[in-house]
């Protein structure tokens, strides 16, 4: 059976076209309503649609959402999706079509017209980059929230999942790490339907840390030694300045290189977890 997990947080405007569209394109599917806190109508749609509602008195946040629907979803695979009618009811066929191929993660990737802004863009374009460099694989959308994936497999990560919206990032990269095969269907993704609850000036810094969440969910060291090598030669750099203007050794040499050893033991460290954070008993 196919769980459908929509985490909401006060978007009745767009469940009351989705919820029916999605019963129609998916008559079998167990749907669930993760609920984040609203206020609106939400609840009355899902009892109005007869689908399953899980929820909160207060926000927790997406990923907390999603974590909250994989628990109560019955089924062996798992399709989220946003609430806020951006994907199409129509796309889970194709999703779960790949899926029957082998793949345990098949994700819904956005074109550069599906993107939040030519900001959002062009970060998902830098993440996309920096993920498909670390796993060796092409990724062509980390950040996209249309995913169908095996609910064991998925649930295996569950606990590595942060509350807010990194959550699509965060499950991919564990994927890779895990050796599980992901893949990647083109999606249109439309106009969101309501007012977005990101945040630029928020969750700009929350997006960033993606970067270094992409390295030390799957490889650490290919993030952390070419920036304590950087560190490193930039010392070296500055030494040979200042020996030939002033024939001695500046402090910011001194300093640049003990970045540069300290960067690389954090580097090992997160190694360490890492391989830790993925080891099963037996």
């Amino acid at each position: 059976m196919i769980s459908i997990i929509l985490p909401a947080k006060n978007e009745a405007a767009a469940l009351a076209g989705l919820l029916p569209a999605l019963c129609a394109a998916q008559p079998g599917a167990e749907i669930i309503v993760s609920d984040d806190g609203s206020t609106d109508a939400t609840a009355a749609l899902c009892a109005e649609h007869g689908v399953k509602r899980v929820g909160t008195p207060y926000s927790m946040g997406n990923g907390a959402a999603i974590k909250r629907g994989a628990r109560a979803a019955t089924g062996d695979t798992l399709v989220c999706m946003d609430a806020d009618g951006q994907h199409d009811p129509a796309d889970i066929a194709r999703l779960l079509a790949k899926l029957e191929e082998g793949y345990d993660m098949v994700v819904g990737a956005r074109d550069w017209g599906g993107q939040a802004g030519v900001g959002r863009g062009i970060a998902n374009g830098f993440y996309n980059w920096l993920a498909s460099k670390m796993t060796g694989h092409t990724i062509a959308d980390l950040t996209s929230g249309f995913r169908a994936a095996r609910a064991g497999k998925f649930r295996e990560f569950v606990h590595l999942l942060p509350n807010g919206f990194s959550y699509p990032t965060t499950s991919t990269m564990a994927f890779f790490r895990s050796g599980y095969p992901v893949a990647y269907v083109p999606i249109k993704a439309a106009e969101r339907i309501g007012k977005s609850h990101i945040r630029p000036l928020r969750d700009g810094i929350r997006f960033l840390l993606i970067i270094f969440k992409i390295a030390t969910l799957y490889a650490p060291l290919k993030l952390f030694v070419p920036t304590a090598v950087t560190f490193f030669a930039l010392g070296w750099v500055y030494w040979l300045y200042t020996f030939i203007d002033h024939h001695r050794l500046s402090l910011i040499s001194a300093a640049l290189w003990s970045a540069a050893v300290i960067i690389f033991l954090i580097g090992l460290i997160s190694e360490q977890i890492t391989a830790l954070t993925y080891k099963r008993d037996g």
